[in-house]
C-alpha cells in the first residue's frame, strides 16, 4: 500500500456448514444450531427450507449442488430490505455425507437476475484468502472455474438458473 489505500480487513477463513437430514437441523458457520422445515435430497443435490432470525431475510431456500460447486438460494427479504436479486449462488464445496452433508464456501459468489444478468462478487476475498494461505492453489482455481461455468452456463440460458440447471438434468424447485 502506499499509504493512501484504506487498510483492507483480515479475510475470514472457509466458513463450514453442516446440513443434518436426520436431526432436521442446519449449523451455520457461527455453530448456531438452527431448524429445518424440509429437505429434499435428489440424485443431483440437497434442497433444503427453514425459517431465518435474521434481520433481513426471514425464510431461506437453497439447493446445494456438489457436481457444480454451487449452493444456490432464494433469500425471502423482510419488507423494505428487498434485494434486486432472484437467486444468489456460493461457490465452494459440498459433501453428500449420506445423513449429514457438509460445506465449505470458496468465497466466490454469483447474484443472478432472471434474463438480465450474473454478476460476480467477492473476487478479492478469494484472492486475500489464498494469499493469506487459507485456500491452496488448486481450491482457488477450482473456485474460478466452477464460477466461470456457471456464468457461462447461465448466459446460455437466459440468466435463468432453472432453464440451466434443466439443461443438465438437474431439475430443482422452489416452494
Amino acid at each position: 500500500m502506499n499509504g493512501t489505500e484504506p487498510a483492507r480487513p483480515a479475510v475470514h477463513p472457509p466458513k463450514h456448514e453442516t446440513f443434518d437430514l436426520v436431526a432436521m437441523t442446519n449449523t451455520d458457520p457461527k455453530g448456531f444450531v438452527r431448524p429445518v422445515e424440509r429437505y429434499d435430497r435428489r440424485p443431483w443435490g440437497l434442497y433444503m427450507a427453514r425459517t431465518a432470525d435474521h434481520p433481513r431475510f426471514d425464510y431461506l431456500e437453497s439447493w446445494l449442488l456438489p457436481e457444480l460447486g454451487l449452493r444456490a438460494t432464494i433469500f425471502h427479504f423482510t419488507a423494505g430490505h428487498e434485494q434486486d436479486q432472484d437467486h444468489y449462488l456460493d461457490v465452494g464445496e459440498f459433501t453428500d455425507g449420506g445423513a449429514v452433508w457438509t460445506s465449505v464456501d470458496h468465497y466466490l459468489d454469483l447474484v443472478v437476475r432472471t434474463g438480465r444478468d450474473t454478476r460476480l462478487l467477492d473476487v478479492d476475498e478469494l484472492l486475500d484468502a489464498r494469499v493469506a494461505g487459507l485456500l491452496d492453489g488448486p481450491v482457488a482455481e477450482a473456485a474460478v472455474h466452477r464460477a466461470a461455468a456457471a456464468i457461462d452456463g447461465l448466459a446460455a440460458h437466459g440468466h435463468d438458473l432453472g432453464r440451466w440447471l434443466d439443461s443438465l438434468g438437474m431439475p430443482i424447485s422452489w416452494r
